[in-house]
């Protein structure tokens, strides 16, 4: 047997380890409710009748916490639950509605379906708990291997607020005369309350008995000191206000306190400020030890208590710190900034210079490609146009009695002149720069102007040019690049777009610059700006080309009936560079002389 209860209608229940759950009515009836029926394969080691229901619960040695009823298992409870781990020991319901149970792995406050376990890690002597009971001064007593606890039902209120919370208690052992902290054997409870106060208990040798109300008290705290410290196995006196080295900084410090009356039950706890977060529950311990700590200033506390449980807040402090070494200092730390710094420019620098490099060797090799189509066009088809235009003028010569096919030759000629006028003018173009000042707004808005006057008996769109930051002088062929761009962008919206309202701004910045096209216009078929343009037309793909040319980045947004704006940002680096014009030739009309 491991287990004996009565419930409130009087029927005796027994917990047996193999044969399982028995009830004996008051009309000596027998009834067994074998553990397969309550579909658990270990024993029940923990009853307990519950008075506001009627029912039991059971306390299993694996399987955890059960409520039973009316013949079933009506809810279950394990650790997931808050519940303590392993072996139930004892199961005890308060009169005011928790329900306490001891385990393997503390003793769990359960209320509402959910429970907090009380552990070491809250102030116990050990996590062990053989049984609780609640004396006459509403205190709890709990039997642990490590001493027969106290804890007043004030500080179990505080720490079921707080499960975080450290909990006051009072342990007697054998220097109290606790005669054995062995787990009690035989069936429970293994602990009653009789009427005049007095707890009776059953220990591993016999029955022992404690009365709570004539406990001898003592309400003097133990007085605490820091005696000495270890510096690297070395020992010294705790100086206050001591400066440690960096190399010297594997600290033991050694406290103790004073207690005539059972000085082996004092219980201690340490804190380092400067590193520790809380309080270090060390129990008897008479040593803290620290290593790697970092330099700055410390202050260790220790505090102790008696065997009464009544702690001395105010302990002792030992203030020291820790002297850092150079490469430890913020002169050092803050060198290596400044040279992690200089690297990282050092970096740019060298990046930027690369940068450059390539792009003048771009720009270079664009103006050579120029220079040659020019030279090419000059050489052969402008010459062969000026060829032809010489022998037509000889054919005039031979057709003065046919007026009308002399008139159409004449018209045919000037033709031919406008042509070699447009080639020349391309010539030009390619072989110098088409913005004779380095004023990219100006050129913009002559150009936008002209566009606005010829509209052939449309309204023109109002037009205007903005300019943000100041104007910076850019590379030539960039500034050539982004005047021709503007100009595609421009003649699409004059002539496509039926806007009303055209704007060009150019924004100067340090780090880059950036160039917007924008009217409110019929916008871009979606299909056309996915496929990046019309097929048969240059005007996108062209304009995507000469930014690629320049190192920019050229974005398009179009919505139909909302506009279409397009955007051109270049770096600064390569905008603003130090790249002087490449002219090729003389001065003036390259066709002439």
């Amino acid at each position: 047997m491991h287990s004996v209860a009565e419930d409130t209608t009087g029927n005796l229940w027994l917990a047996n380890q193999d044969l399982g759950l028995f009830r004996l009515s008051p009309g000596n009836e027998i009834q067994q409710i074998p553990l397969a029926g309550l579909g658990r394969k270990d024993y029940i080691a923990a009853l307990a009748a519950d008075p506001l229901h009627g029912g039991l619960w059971l306390g299993f040695s694996q399987s955890g916490l059960a409520y039973f009823t009316d013949g079933q298992i009506r809810a279950s409870y394990t650790a997931g639950d808050g519940l303590g781990e392993g072996r139930i020991a004892d199961v005890r319901l308060d009169p005011d509605g928790p329900l306490w149970v001891a385990t393997e792995g503390g003793l769990t406050r359960f209320k509402n379906g959910g429970g907090a376990t009380l552990t070491s890690k809250n102030g116990l002597p050990c996590d062990v708990v053989h049984w609780v009971m609640e004396d006459d001064a509403l205190s709890f007593w709990l039997y642990t291997p490590c001493g027969l606890v106290r804890i007043s039902h004030a500080e179990l209120d505080a720490w079921a607020a707080n499960p975080g919370r450290t909990v006051k208690l009072a342990v007697f052992d054998g220097s109290d005369g606790v005669r054995s902290l062995a787990f009690p054997v035989g069936y429970s409870p293994h602990v009653a309350k009789s009427p005049d106060g007095k707890l009776w208990f059953t220990t591993a040798d016999g029955v022992s008995v404690v009365d709570p109300r004539h406990l001898p008290f003592k309400k003097l705290p133990p007085p605490v000191r820091v005696e000495t410290v270890k510096i690297n196995g070395k020992v010294v006196a705790a100086a206050e206000g001591m400066e440690l080295s960096h190399r010297y900084n594997d600290l033991e410090i050694d406290y103790t306190s004073l207690s005539l009356t059972i000085p082996e039950r004092v219980r201690f706890r340490y804190k380092l400020e400067g590193k520790d977060q809380d309080w270090q529950n060390v129990g008897t311990r008479r040593q803290a030890y620290y290593g790697g700590l970092a330099p700055r200033k410390y202050r260790f506390r220790v505090i102790a208590s008696n065997n009464d449980g009544v702690w001395n807040e105010a302990g002792a402090a030992w203030n020291f710190s820790i002297t850092p070494a150079y490469y430890q200092t913020i002169w050092f730390e803050g060198l290596c900034v400044l040279a992690a710094a200089g690297f990282l420019w050092l970096l740019y620098r060298l990046r930027l210079r690369q940068v450059t490099a390539r792009y003048n060797l771009r720009m270079e090799e664009r103006v050579n490609e120029r220079t040659r189509i020019a030279r090419d066009l000059h050489d052969t088809l402008l010459q062969s146009f000026q060829g032809v235009l010489l022998k037509f003028h000889a054919v005039t010569y031979r057709l003065p009695d046919r007026p009308e096919a002399l008139k159409e030759l004449e018209g045919a000629i000037e033709q031919a002149r406008q042509a070699i006028d447009e080639g020349r003018d391309a010539v030009q173009g390619l072989r110098s720069s088409v913005v004779v000042k380095n004023d990219l707004a100006r050129a913009i808005t002559t150009f936008g102007e002209g566009l606005a006057s010829d509209q052939n008996g449309r309204q023109a769109p109002d037009f205007r040019v903005l300019v943000e930051g100041a104007s910076r002088d850019l590379a030539p062929l960039v500034r050539d690049e982004l005047y021709r761009i503007a100009g595609e962008a421009l003649r699409n919206a004059f002539r496509h777009s039926g806007a009303r309202r055209v704007e060009v701004e150019i924004h100067y910045d340090t780090r880059r610059l950036r160039m917007r096209v924008r009217d409110d216009g019929k916008g871009i078929d979606p299909q056309v700006l996915g496929a990046g343009g019309r097929s048969g037309h240059h005007g996108l793909p062209g304009m995507r080309e000469r930014a690629e040319l320049v190192g920019g980045n050229l974005a398009v947004w179009s919505e139909l009936d909302s506009g279409t704006e397009i955007e051109l940002t270049i770096p600064s680096a390569i905008a603003y560079a130090k790249v002087q014009a490449i002219k090729v030739g003389g001065q003036g009309n390259l066709m002439k002389g």
